[in-house]
């Protein structure tokens, strides 16, 4: 087994500028949930294949994966990311200033694939820390996802109700290119232990990481199964809320983004326990938080308090299914942490992409109701997948090296 690289102790604030970073990132692509009827309505599309925006969004995210994360294992990551953060800036305009709906989906397609600096950040995160703490860094990092994805939400709406659907991504552009400036500057320009195959090379040793690691596989594995039905739940959520009976307002709609909050702390702690070695468990039980939410997701259309409820442990257990993941596959081999998370993030936006895909047609044929049993579904076998592989994805662990 390959010793861990000397790590470095990271600055609270450069942490703190990390999380910042990929919630600004991740953000650019939940934007369009709560206005998937204000776009349909501008560019004439149909409401039950308006799902489409986010799952060309998803697609491009796994493209971004494939293509690009890996590139933070041979290139310098600190440029890799400040270059990535200045494109995504025009990929924005892009979508804000788009004349038809080709434009919007070119846009969009173009926006998710340059949002996976979120995971190059990530893994730089790792990469820096010492190993005693990397769950713990990997879990304020992704708090920071966890917030970007909920102020999305609450904020898009909110813009779209001030100024049109479109204002949110103008100023998303503006601070992205705010935060390129502040990444430039402040990011360590420390080198990590690179790649030395060249891009051709490096793009299938990505797939060669699932034959070798069973913990990859298994993780990838439940992220595509989660995500999957995390996008069951929030891609049409807007349909049943913006109609008769309830007849929200965007802001109204965005407000329940926040309900998910817990997940950031789910996020924090998850990473801590994580680095006790209770990954398992932690898992076991976020998955069964995750089965049991869709109950009171269910009665949405009775009753807002109960979609509430139902939000926030869905969230809560989302996120620490998620940085349990990570912290585990991160800990098997520290040379390929880019590649790592290109592949268990690959599985992320496949089934991210399906979910979006799957819910809006399940909805147009039958309703909320049948949405939420496919969401409970796709966590009922994700719950039994992680029953099956309880004994045999036992962590792999570097060995650190003494801080030099």
């Amino acid at each position: 087994m390959k010793p861990c690289p000397p790590a470095v102790v990271l600055n609270r604030g450069v942490v703190l500028l990390f999380a910042i970073a990929c919630g600004l990132a991740v953000g650019n692509v939940y934007y369009a949930q709560p206005l998937l009827d204000a776009m349909a309505h501008a560019f004439d599309m149909d409401p039950t294949t308006i799902g489409i925006v986010v799952t060309l969004t998803q697609v491009g995210y796994g493209l971004g994966l494939v293509l690009l994360v890996p590139l933070g294992d041979l290139l310098n990551r600190r440029r890799l990311i400040v270059v990535q953060t200045l494109l995504s800036c025009i990929a924005l305009l892009m979508i804000a200033l788009a004349s038809s709906s080709t434009w919007l989906l070119i846009g969009m397609t173009l926006t998710g694939m340059l949002a996976v600096v979120t995971q190059v950040l990530v893994a730089y995160a790792a990469t820096l820390a010492v190993p005693q703490a990397r769950g713990q860094v990997v879990g304020v990092v992704t708090s920071g996802i966890v917030v970007g994805i909920l102020l999305a939400r609450t904020v898009s709406g909110a813009m779209a109700d001030l100024a049109g659907w479109r204002s949110i991504y103008v100023l998303s552009a503006a601070l992205t290119a705010l935060m390129a400036l502040l990444l430039y500057r402040v990011l360590p320009e420390r080198e990590q232990a690179q790649a030395a195959s060249g891009y051709r090379q490096l793009i299938v040793s990505v797939f060669v990481l699932f034959k070798e690691e069973a913990v990859l596989r298994q993780r990838a594995m439940l992220a595509l199964l989660t995500f999957a039905s995390a996008m069951v739940l929030w891609t049409p959520m807007v349909l049943p809320l913006s109609t008769a009976p309830l007849s929200l307002s965007h802001s109204e709609i965005g407000l329940f983004g926040l309900a998910g909050a817990a997940g950031a702390l789910a996020a924090a702690r998850a990473g801590h326990l994580a680095d006790r070695g209770l990954g398992h468990w932690t898992s076991g039980l976020s998955l069964l938080l995750m089965l049991a939410s869709w109950l009171p997701i269910g009665l949405t259309q009775s009753s807002l308090w109960a979609l509430l409820l139902g939000v926030i442990t869905f969230d809560l257990g989302l996120q620490a299914v998620h940085v349990t993941s990570q912290s585990m596959i991160y800990s098997v081999r520290p040379e390929a942490q880019s590649r790592l998370t290109a592949g268990y993030m690959l599985f992320y936006s496949i089934g991210s992409a399906l979910g979006s895909v799957a819910s809006t047609a399940v909805y147009a044929w039958a309703g909320w109701l049948g949405v939420c049993l496919l969401g409970a579904g796709i966590n009922a076998v994700a719950l039994a997948y992680w029953l099956l592989t309880l004994n045999s994805g036992a962590t792999q662990r570097c060995t650190a090296l003494p801080d030099q």
